[in-house]
Order: C-alpha cells, then sequence, then structure tokens
C-alpha cells in the first residue's frame, strides 16, 4: 500500500470527502487535501430538497445532521480540509493544483470531485431577487425562507428537485404552480406509464401542474420577482420562484487542461482519466459502467457515495474497478421510491407492474427483448437487491413469477 506523496481531492461535497476517508481507512499515509468551493464543511445534499428543507420549513432543521463528519475529523485523520479556496487550474506537467488564493500544490494522485451546477434560463427576469436555484446549504435555507414568507410559488421544471420542492412547499400550505415543458412530469426518465403516477400524485395535493408549457419570461417589480409569463401569454403571480430544469458537470477544470470530456470526465470502471494520475468521480464522472456497456453521467446521492471510495481505492492502486448499478430515490408526500438499473429514453419494450400503481404500492420493471433493465419500488421496500439481481441475470423476465405479488421478490 502506498504510505507516501500526495494526493489531492478537487471537490468537498459526497464523493470527495468519502475519497478522502478511505484513502486514510485504506492505510494511505501520505498527504491528503481536499480543496472545496464552500466555506462549508462537506456535507449531504439530498436532505436539502427532503427532509432538512422540510425542517426549515418548520422552523426545526437540523444543520449538523446533514454534515458527513464532525468539525474536528479532517484534522484527526490527517485531511487538509481547504475551504472556500476553489482550484482554478490544473498544471499536468508539473502536477499541480492551482488555488484562488494563489498556492499551488503538488499532487502524486489527484481526484476532480467538482460536481455539477444547476442549469440557468435564458430568459428575461431570470436574475430577479426571489428566484431560487437548489444546489447548496445556502439555496436550501433561502428556498426556506422565501417558502416561509410566501402564499404563492411557481416551480420551473418537473424533474426530481423541482418535484421535492414543490411537495415541501405545499406541506406548508403554500400554493404551487409547476411549469413542465414535456408532457409529463419525469418522462425522460421513467416514460409515460410512470410518469402519469407522479402527475397524479402532485395534482392530488393541489399542485396546478402545467405540462406541455413553455416559459416566455420571469416577471419582476422594483427588482423583485412577481411572477412568470408563459409562451402563450398567460401570467401566473408568484412570490417566489424555483428553478430545476436540470445540472451541468463543472467540467472547465478539466477541460483546460486537456482531459477527455464528453458530457463530464471521462472515465473507466476505475475512475480513471486519460490522464493515468488523474481519476473523476461524482456527479462530473462519465463514468463506464460494465453492466450496461456503455458510459453513463449519474447524477444521484448514491453514484457521488460509492464513486469516491472507489476512485480511491484506484488512486491506491486497486485494479478491480466497480460493477454496480445505477440507483436513486426519491420522497415526495406520502410517496417514498428506489430506482435500480437504468433506461435511456425510449429503449424498451414494454413496462410491467407488480401490483398496483393506482395504488401507490409497487415494483415496476422496465423490460427489453424480455429482460430487465430497470426496477422501481414505489412504497414497497426491501427489495433493491431482487431487483438489482434481476437486472445483472440478463435472462428473460418469468412475467408469471416476477409480475406476481404472491411470489416474492427475493
Amino acid at each position: 500500500m502506498a504510505d507516501d506523496g500526495t494526493h489531492v481531492i478537487v471537490g468537498a461535497g459526497l464523493a470527495g470527502a468519502k475519497a478522502a476517508e478511505t484513502l486514510r481507512e485504506d492505510g494511505f499515509g501520505g498527504r491528503v487535501v481536499l480543496v472545496g468551493d464552500e466555506q462549508e464543511r462537506p456535507y449531504d445534499r439530498p436532505p436539502l430538497s427532503k427532509e432538512y428543507l422540510q425542517g426549515g420549513l418548520q422552523g426545526t432543521a437540523d444543520r449538523d445532521s446533514v454534515y458527513l463528519h464532525a468539525p474536528d475529523w479532517y484534522a484527526e485523520h490527517g485531511v487538509e480540509l481547504r475551504a472556500g479556496v476553489p482550484a482554478t487550474a490544473l498544471d499536468r506537467d508539473a502536477h499541480e493544483v492551482v488555488l484562488a488564493d494563489g498556492d499551488r500544490l503538488d499532487y502524486t494522485k489527484l481526484l476532480l470531485a467538482t460536481g455539477s451546477s444547476p442549469r440557468r434560463l435564458p430568459l428575461a427576469g431570470a436574475d430577479l431577487e426571489g428566484v431560487h436555484h437548489l444546489r447548496t446549504l445556502a439555496d436550501s435555507d433561502g428556498i426556506a425562507a422565501a417558502v416561509r414568507s410566501s402564499s404563492r410559488m411557481v416551480v420551473i421544471g418537473a424533474g426530481w428537485i423541482g418535484l421535492e420542492v414543490t411537495a415541501a412547499a405545499r406541506l406548508a400550505d403554500v400554493a404551487v404552480t409547476v411549469i413542465e415543458s414535456a408532457s409529463l412530469p419525469l418522462l425522460r426518465v421513467l416514460g409515460p406509464e410512470i410518469a402519469e403516477v407522479f402527475a397524479t400524485l402532485h395534482r392530488e395535493h393541489g399542485v396546478d401542474l402545467r405540462v406541455d408549457t413553455q416559459l416566455a419570461a420571469i416577471l419582476g417589480r422594483d427588482g423583485r420577482v412577481s411572477g412568470v409569463r408563459l409562451a402563450d401569454g398567460t401570467e401566473i403571480d408568484a412570490d417566489a420562484v424555483v428553478v430545476g430544469v436540470g445540472i451541468t458537470p463543472n467540467t472547465a477544470l478539466a477541460e483546460a487542461a486537456g482531459l477527455e470530456v464528453s458530457d463530464g470526465v471521462v472515465v473507466d470502471a476505475r475512475h480513471r482519466t486519460s490522464d493515468p494520475d488523474i481519476h473523476a468521480a461524482g456527479d462530473v464522472a462519465n463514468l463506464w459502467f460494465p453492466s450496461f456497456g456503455r458510459h453513463l453521467r449519474v447524477e444521484h446521492w448514491d453514484n457521488a457515495l460509492n464513486g469516491g471510495p472507489e476512485a480511491a481505492r484506484a488512486m491506491l492502486g486497486d485494479e478491480t474497478g466497480h460493477d454496480r448499478l445505477p440507483y436513486f430515490f426519491s420522497d415526495q408526500y406520502d410517496l417514498g421510491m428506489e430506482y435500480t438499473g437504468y433506461v435511456a429514453p425510449g429503449e424498451y419494450d414494454e413496462v410491467v407492474i407488480r401490483g398496483e400503481a393506482s395504488s401507490r404500492e409497487f415494483v415496476a420493471f422496465w423490460l427489453a427483448g424480455g429482460r430487465v433493465l430497470a426496477g422501481m419500488n414505489v412504497n414497497v421496500w426491501d427489495v433493491t437487491d431482487p431487483i438489482a439481481r434481476l437486472v445483472r441475470l440478463e435472462e428473460t423476465f418469468e412475467r408469471g413469477r416476477h409480475a406476481d405479488t404472491a411470489v416474492p421478490l427475493a
């Protein structure tokens, strides 16, 4: 096991923090430097649109609960946390990372865990006060404060973040209008069969869900948001607007350094980039998934949770590589779900439902050529392992058994 040199991690989110933790747990005795843009120490992001946000709306948010480690953990484990000092350049020839304060860090191995940034709308009014995006703790705090002082809110984009924020706002009795350009929420991810479940869910909770709808402008008065204008001229009043139209991988450092970039930093199953001394993990990594024979850039918590440690072990010489499946989860109102596997839009033949979708207690399987590509359990628990086994089997789905609720999935 390597016990000297300097391993630098650029990006102090979940992937970066777990990589630093793994380097120490696996015996690396050299210098470990964790560089982050934010002044905060590393924290978990899923709570920002779920329990932490809901706590913020109720005035009970537990800030300490989102942090990944206690404040003293980094010093106690010999991890130099450079919070609030962004990396501005990579010098691959000199093996150096250049920081915003002018410091230059030598590295033996480097991990890019730079994450992603919310997409911005190229529309008039997008920069008005009261227009929010969600990525950071400060963003979540800002949305909670806005919702507490609002009676009506517009959410632009019916993806996971938009719908989770919508659910939190509705539970706080704020009127919410959701603007979505597609014909259903989550259509690209789930297809029409299951996306309809989420459309019904939100409408039943009083959400004004407007699909097949284009936004023309965000309206303001005296520098503050006052509503939105749709392409058909309709105007909707709002005290706050939340924009959730996807994220963009933070690839600027990698691109400027000449690494291979294509919808993220391209890496193999060991998180290696086109430079053997540089790895990448988390949202920024376009990772090779052996189970699907393709690169995927997965923007979910599980990918960062596992990707950071995988990359750290590869930095220490582990040749194994990963063989996991993409996984994500969501909680909205009384609906909890987990999704395992991957289906590209339009690349499945049918969806088979085990149970009744109308009851919102079921398992859905996406099939192509009789093979299970992915499964999603909705309010049915402790079945992610059996679902993963079905995805990995690469064998024909047995409708009579696998769709029969009387037969345990295990």
